[in-house]
């Protein structure tokens, strides 16, 4: 079997495993007053060259996003994001449900990726004041998106100043933000508070972490409401030592860019190859930036491909997605390529 259905499904890092078992000795105050969470609110403020940053581990992104937004939005508020983003069509109204109503508002542009026309021309249109309106307050954005694409910082900041005309805040779904950090090449702060984000979901599940997320606040307003909210919903766990551990492990000696560039990588190598089956019905749906790729091919030859034993998510009779992660090999790859290239040529 070669798993291509998600980085969720992957294993974890033995750096994330090793720094779990170093936490395991003696004992350390509860609900993150221990040392190892002390020190991950240094390792994050080192990492994206921010003095004041705060962080929360959570347990999921899910709690992550809602967390984040909630703090970032009154009830009556409307969080604007991609029609495509997690947080509208994956969470199941988590953010609604934290936030005490908020509502969620899909913005369109192409290749999964907010448009600025579009942004302004939806803020524009809102009747600002009107207590019969949902009032937006928040603009998520999501890198890399649903479908793998990446903004560059400048089209971050391109949109952050949009928002910020509006006096809205700014989120960043970060689920796999390490992978769009080591394609763009960049500093983390590049793109997130320097172009304007105010919270941070950061991700570390998809990318080798044991069930270990963040959210990184560099608003302090937006901090000390969760404070609150963390609590409330449960995400300030008595053992949080073990969450600081790996996000802080997860962080130091730039393992998690390394972890990212290799299911990057895998993924470069894995395109290349179903590129060259384009006499063959192969076509990618959309660019790939990171270690995501959405794939057209023969029903019957996906039929043969899954029977072969390669794992992918089906998203319709002759859609896919892939997705490396970093335990995907090169010889993963090579033999999904052939794979795939058997089961085309089969049904040519």
């Amino acid at each position: 079997m070669i798993e291509l259905r998600s980085d969720n499904a992957a294993g974890v890092a033995p750096e994330i495993l090793a720094a779990v078992d170093a936490a395991n000795t003696g004992s350390a105050l509860a609900y993150g007053g221990d040392e190892l969470t002390a020190h991950l609110q240094e390792v994050v403020r080192s990492v994206f060259e921010h003095p004041t940053a705060r962080v929360f581990p959570v347990t999921s992104g899910t709690a992550a996003n809602s967390l984040a937004l909630s703090a970032s939005t009154p009830p009556w508020g409307a969080v604007l994001c991609h029609e495509s983003a997690h947080i509208i069509t994956a969470e199941g109204g988590a953010t609604s449900l934290f936030s005490g109503g908020a509502v969620m508002r899909g913005v369109g542009g192409p290749h999964a990726l907010i448009e600025p026309d579009e942004l302004r021309a939806a803020l524009e249109s809102v009747r600002w004041g009107d207590p019969h309106e949902s009032q937006p307050s928040v603009l998520s954005l999501t890198l890399p998106s649903d479908y793998g694409t990446v903004y560059r910082p400048h089209e971050i900041a391109a949109l952050t100043d949009i928002a910020r005309e509006f006096e809205l805040r700014v989120h960043l779904d970060g689920a796999r933000i390490a992978n769009a950090v080591a394609a763009l090449d960049c500093a983390p702060a590049d793109v997130t508070w320097r172009a304007g984000v105010d919270v941070l979901s950061l991700g570390a599940t998809k990318n080798g972490a044991l069930s270990a997320e963040a959210i990184v606040a560099f608003d302090d307003r937006i901090a000390e409401e969760l404070v609150y909210r963390t609590k409330r919903s449960g995400h300030v766990t008595s053992k949080m030592r073990f969450q600081s551990a790996q996000v802080a492990a997860y962080l130091t000696d730039g393992l998690w860019l390394r972890l990212a560039g290799h299911s990057n990588q895998r993924m470069a190598e894995l395109v290349a190859e179903l590129e060259s089956l384009a006499s063959y019905g192969v076509r990618l749906a959309e660019r790939v930036d990171v270690n995501m790729a959405f794939v057209e091919l023969p029903a019957a030859a996906l039929d043969a491909a899954a029977d072969a034993g390669l794992l992918f998510y089906r998203m319709d009779e002759t859609s896919i997605r892939l997705v490396t992660s970093w335990q995907t090999t090169a010889d993963d790859v090579t033999t999904a390529a052939a794979t795939f290239r058997a089961a085309v040529a089969a049904d040519a």
